[in-house]
This record gives C-alpha cells, sequence and structure tokens, in this order.
C-alpha cells in the first residue's frame, strides 16, 4: 500500500512559478513510476507528466513541454513537478499517481492540491 500527500500548491500571477511535492509513504519508491495529472473544473482529468523510478527517462503532454519539469529523490520518496511560466489555464487540481512495478496503469492516487493561476 501507497499513500501520496502532494502539497505547493497555492494562488500565482500569470507568469509565475509554483513547485508541487508529492510524498509517499512506501519505505522504498524503488520501480515506481510516478506521474503528474490534473483536473480543471468541467473537464476530464488529464497526463501532464511522469518520470520512471531511476529518473533516466521523463514524458510530458505537449501543453506543458518546456514549461514543466518534473524530477524525484527516491532517498527522501518524494517526486515534484516544478512548475514555471504559469498560464491561467493551468489552473486545476493537480494529482499525484504512481504505478507499482509490474503494473501498467496508474494504482495509486493523492488526494490532490489546487493550482489557481490569475491573469
Amino acid at each position: 500500500q501507497v499513500q501520496l500527500v502532494e502539497s505547493g500548491g497555492g494562488l500565482v500571477q500569470a507568469g509565475g512559478s509554483l513547485r508541487l511535492s508529492c510524498a509517499a509513504s512506501r519505505r522504498t519508491f524503488s520501480g515506481y513510476v510516478m506521474g503528474w495529472f490534473r483536473q480543471a473544473p468541467g473537464k476530464e482529468r488529464e497526463f501532464v507528466a511522469h518520470i520512471t523510478w531511476t529518473g533516466g527517462s521523463t514524458y510530458y503532454a505537449n501543453s506543458v513541454k518546456g514549461r514543466f519539469t518534473i524530477s524525484r529523490d527516491n532517498a527522501k520518496n518524494t517526486v515534484y513537478l516544478q512548475m514555471n511560466t504559469l498560464k491561467p489555464e493551468d489552473t486545476a487540481v493537480y494529482y499525484c499517481a504512481a504505478v507499482s512495478p509490474g503494473r501498467s496503469e496508474y494504482d495509486y492516487w493523492g488526494q490532490g492540491t489546487q493550482v489557481t493561476v490569475s491573469s
């Protein structure tokens, strides 16, 4: 069982930056692919970025590529999402998620953290 707790959300002006953190409860982070998703009001949840457990491979949605950076610190069981040049359309609840080793779908989710970007 893995519990994921996001933090770092808030209100920021367009063009600003925020860094989200996701802390995992499990003692070992090894093997877990970690991802960030977001859901804006009235919209479907959408993929933002993911990172392999070694951190050697990352993948981003086109809408955030070049502005967001996903990273992880396995010693701290924490994944980060650095968000720069934020836009009002980035406003959403951001969720951290994990794929257990050997699985193909995200099977653990955090409770979400609100990010609001004002114009």
